[in-house]
């Protein structure tokens, strides 16, 4: 009974959290801060973000106390050392290819813009989204297949694929092509993550790489097109895709550990 309590909680907390995020509830609605020429709405979702964060933790503390996250200290330089690079070298060359592709550059952002939207909020999105994504929704749909072979791996495909199909609002409004590369990029990069987690056991070293891959869209904010540069999305698919593949080897590689 306890545990049939403690899924339920788990998957109303997940579907609470991606409301949150995708709509800036309820914060849009009374969240209007401006400063400087940082975009108004970033201060509405990061706000979101924390009461999200104050949700989240408040379930923990009265409804699900037994739920791992994974959010312990120990283990995080460990694995990131040991599961990173590939995401820094795809940062690397996405970041690059964006630069190409976006150039010249047609805006002067302040250094407050920069930080804001091209990191501060970043931070804010790796821990939500990896707080529902992997800590509560990849957790619960193993769980569901129980002692079934594959279980982990079914878990990670469909929460990715849910991490993919998400990506399509965000993407509304852009070309058919760059829709459909978002959601298999997206997907992919779930993949990648969800391995990560597994396998570190440690939901702080998935968040980090999020983090990190992220930053590549600092190149958006000195420019004033809000297109993707076909050499972008070219450059993200192959890199996001070959992090999913690699996330699948690390995943096998440890079950036969």
């Amino acid at each position: 009974m306890q545990n049939k309590k403690e899924n339920v909680v788990v998957v109303i907390l997940t579907l609470v959290m991606t409301f949150m995020e995708m709509t800036a509830l309820p914060a849009a609605l009374f969240c209007d801060i401006k400063i400087a020429d940082i975009n108004h709405v970033y201060f509405a979702l990061m706000l979101n973000f924390l009461f999200a964060f104050a949700i989240c933790w408040l379930c923990k503390k009265f409804f699900i106390k037994d739920w791992n996250f994974g959010l312990q200290f120990k283990g995080i330089i460990s694995g990131l050392r040991k599961f990173g690079l590939p995401a820094v070298i795809a940062t690397i060359l996405v970041a690059i290819a964006f630069c190409i592709g976006l150039t010249p550059f047609d805006n002067t952002p302040t250094v407050w813009r920069v930080i804001i939207e091209g990191v501060v909020y970043y931070i804010g999105v790796g821990i939500m989204e990896e707080l529902y994504l992997r800590g509560l929704l990849q957790n619960i749909i193993e769980k569901w297949f129980g002692k079934r072979k594959n279980a982990t791996l079914y878990a990670i495909l469909i929460a990715s694929t849910l991490f993919g199909l998400g990506h399509i609002f965000g993407a509304l409004g852009q070309p058919l092509v760059v829709i459909i590369a978002k959601t298999i990029w997206a997907a992919a990069l779930g993949v990648y993550f969800g391995a990560v987690y597994v396998t570190s056991k440690n939901l702080w070293v998935p968040i980090i790489l999020h983090l990190i891959i992220d930053l590549c869209g600092i190149p958006f904010c000195f420019s004033t097109s809000t297109q993707y540069p076909i050499i972008a999305l070219i450059t993200s698919l192959v890199s996001y895709v070959s992090l999913a593949i690699y996330g699948v080897y690390i995943l096998k590689k440890e079950n036969k550990q």
